[in-house]
């Protein structure tokens, strides 16, 4: 099994498809589904797609896009919605200076209180950076001086600074299609380095689908391709990989591994290759 640690299953391109993609996805061994809210108000989507499918779950959050749609939402809110049984991460949520669709100090506020959620539950922060790396690493530091939380780097294309802020904070990393491009040697230097109980791979889907599928809809089938380059920048085989990525899940979404879904593949030897630590 496998797992797409970060999906959008409510976006348009993927719900007017839903069954088909994940029928699909099960096929190709993907066992469970993690669907990101982009929007705290608008919730609700996700929960129902999770009601329809045993094997999806789901986070709360917003995303640094609709940071000034959301500054008001207040921590105990999103509190309030990962109560739900399914609901197993907080986020995504964090700097975008790419698009700078929010003005950046709500982008801050509105992640810090993101930040401020996942402390307060123990779930998984999914973090989102973009351009932002100085700033993600100044308030990571200083949030976490408040209290420890866990988190994931998701669809990490930062730099190696990040990326050892991330690793010296306990965070895991996740990595997208964007791993199989051409231009991505340096991507995937990081992701050698990275710590093997670390690696996470995901679609983000319905954007940045791998080789050979890019510049067509991302769809969370596809995971297995960024799996088997990452498999091949590691020097493992696809089945290591992909063991050693769905026990990471479970390890950092604990609350998705207590559930009565497929059970997890525990990583046991297939630790291998370079470290950050």
């Amino acid at each position: 099994m496998i797992v797409d640690s970060h999906c959008h299953l409510d976006f348009p391109d993927l719900a007017a498809d839903e069954a088909g993609l994940l029928a699909r996805a099960r096929m190709a061994g993907v066992g469970r589904f993690l669907t990101i809210s982009t929007r705290v108000r608008r919730n609700a989507a996700l929960q129902a797609i999770a009601a329809r499918h045993e094997d999806v779950f789901f986070t709360a959050g917003t995303h640094p896009h609709h940071a000034a749609e959301e500054s008001e939402v207040a921590t105990s809110e999103i509190v309030a919605l990962a109560a739900h049984p399914r609901c197993v991460g907080i986020g995504e949520a964090g700097l975008d200076y790419h698009y700078d669709r929010s003005p950046r100090d709500v982008q801050e506020r509105v992640f810090r209180t993101n930040i401020a959620a996942a402390r307060d539950t123990r779930l998984p922060l999914v973090i989102h950076a973009r351009v932002a790396d100085d700033d993600m690493i100044r308030i990571l530091d200083d949030e976490m001086g408040k209290g420890t939380f866990k988190a994931v780097l998701h669809c990490f294309t930062s730099t190696e600074e990040l990326a050892r802020t991330g690793i010296d904070l306990g965070f895991f990393v996740s990595f997208s299609g964007v791993l199989t491009f051409k231009k991505s040697d340096e991507l995937r230097r990081i992701a050698r380095l990275v710590p093997p109980e670390r690696l996470l791979v995901e679609t983000d889907a319905p954007y940045l689908s791998p080789e050979p599928h890019r510049g067509k809809r991302n769809e969370p089938a596809f995971v297995v391709e960024t799996a088997k380059v990452l498999a091949a920048t590691r020097g493992m085989s696809f089945d290591a990989i992909s063991a050693l990525t769905t026990a990471n899940f479970h390890h950092l979404f604990e609350k998705a591994a207590s559930t009565d879904a497929p059970s997890p593949v525990m990583a046991g030897s297939v630790l291998a290759g370079s470290t950050l630590a």
